[in-house]
């Protein structure tokens, strides 16, 4: 896995946003189409900005897939992921072919039915992100590492469920649902190529903990190292914690 240490989130924004524009074009260079992977929540604010005004990327040849999804939370809701990325970059760029999860019907037929479309065909890109307590998409620890299908219901962590209050998009605790549907593990690294968008001071000790420690379900972002392609976008807080050593192999 490749690291990238920016001074700011801006900057770092900026940079992920250069590379994924990099990686959509030479998709669609060499292909008629691209499939690419979105994550959402606040990490994800600058990153979004900069790549949807980014210019020469054909969005109508791209086609999207959705992280993770709320159960039970409808569209119109401030914390709803559909509506995130209908605000932040499919209404942006205008993107024809995505593919929402609806956690407000049954998560296990919306699982199977976007689960068959997103395994037709490989995924160029993923854009993830780590949460506080080190989960990839909405795999909290300790994550199945070894599920195969695209999409499973998952129960939230109470960390997790607390991330979400601490960043504004609930009032309390009990507003957070407790259940959400998530794109799997071994579903995420199957992408050709990952790009970890991760700034604020808040994520530094999952980064740590996620770079030094052992690679581990407990630590489901640790997984990331095992991939063959992925790039981790760092600013200055998120970093602040790694050791000396782990820098200087940077």
């Amino acid at each position: 896995m490749k690291i990238s240490i920016s001074e700011d989130k801006n900057s770092l924004g900026s940079a992920a946003a250069g590379h994924a524009a990099r990686t959509l074009r030479k998709a669609l260079q060499e292909q008629e189409h691209a499939r690419l992977i979105a994550a959402t929540g606040t990490s994800q604010f600058e990153f979004l900005d900069v790549l949807t005004s980014t210019p020469g990327i054909d969005w109508s040849c791209v086609e999207m897939f959705h992280l993770d999804e709320y159960l039970g939370l409808p569209i119109t809701h401030p914390a709803s992921f559909r509506k995130y990325l209908l605000e932040r970059l499919i209404n942006k760029t205008q993107i024809r072919n995505y593919h929402l999860l609806n956690g407000e019907g049954g998560p296990s037929e919306v699982a199977l039915r976007i689960g068959k479309e997103l395994s037709a065909a490989p995924i160029d890109v993923a854009f993830v992100g780590i949460g506080e307590n080190g989960h990839l998409a909405f795999n909290d620890p300790p994550a199945d590492f070894q599920v195969e299908v695209p999409y499973i219901v998952v129960e939230l962590d109470e960390t997790c469920r607390r991330q979400q209050v601490n960043e504004g998009w609930f009032a309390t605790l009990a507003d957070v649902p407790k259940r959400a549907i998530s794109m799997t593990v071994r579903q995420i690294l199957k992408s050709k190529e990952i790009i970890a968008v991760v700034p604020d001071i808040r994520k530094a000790q999952a980064v740590k903990a996620c770079l030094q420690g052992e690679i581990s379900p407990m630590l489901p972002a640790s997984i990331l190292r095992q991939h063959a392609n992925a790039t981790l976008y760092l600013d200055k807080d998120s970093a602040s914690l790694l050791d000396a050593q782990t820098v200087a192999g940077l």
